[in-house]
């Protein structure tokens, strides 16, 4: 079965590289401590402390081989190659919604970099699928579950 390509930029990359690092040279050490402490004051078979070093110990290795699979499956995007006419992932767009008439930026990003609060949309989005391919000046009309948001492209750049 084929994995699937996750698109990053290169600092979100790095950011996921710095992560798994992290782990493995911080956290696992820790946990490793953490184990060898609690099988040290006596009988495993009653010592909570011990049972929740290795839950931990389980879940740190989960996040590990999830972010190792990532990495292995990512592909950092050359910005330069990037068409600037049309939004596509990278893209940072200007949009006015026409509903309220206030003026919004988004970086269309992959779903691992998204961050609403720092203005990343994830590319899985109902607004963001509607804006992918679309140019400076398109109205887009987007389903949300709030009911329809119609925009206009204003800018688009990278």
């Amino acid at each position: 079965m084929a994995k699937e390509i996750i698109y990053l930029t290169a600092e979100g990359y790095k950011k996921l590289k710095d992560e798994l690092d992290h782990m493995r040279s911080v956290e696992r050490p820790a946990i490793s401590a953490a184990i060898a402490e609690a099988r040290d004051k006596g009988d495993l078979s009653e010592n909570a402390e011990y049972d929740a070093a290795r839950e931990a110990q389980g879940l740190l290795e989960m996040r590990i081989a999830k972010l190792e699979d990532t990495i292995a499956n990512a592909r950092v995007i050359d910005e330069s190659k990037i068409d600037k006419s049309k939004v596509q992932i990278l893209s940072r767009v200007t949009l006015l919604n026409h509903n309220n008439g206030k003026e919004v930026s988004y970086t269309i990003v992959s779903e691992n970099e998204a961050n609403l609060r720092e203005g990343k949309l994830a590319i899985g989005t109902p607004i963001a699928k509607a804006l992918l391919g679309k140019k400076v000046g398109d109205i887009v009309e987007v389903n949300v579950p709030a009911g329809v948001i119609k925009f206009e492209i204003k800018d688009i750049s990278i």
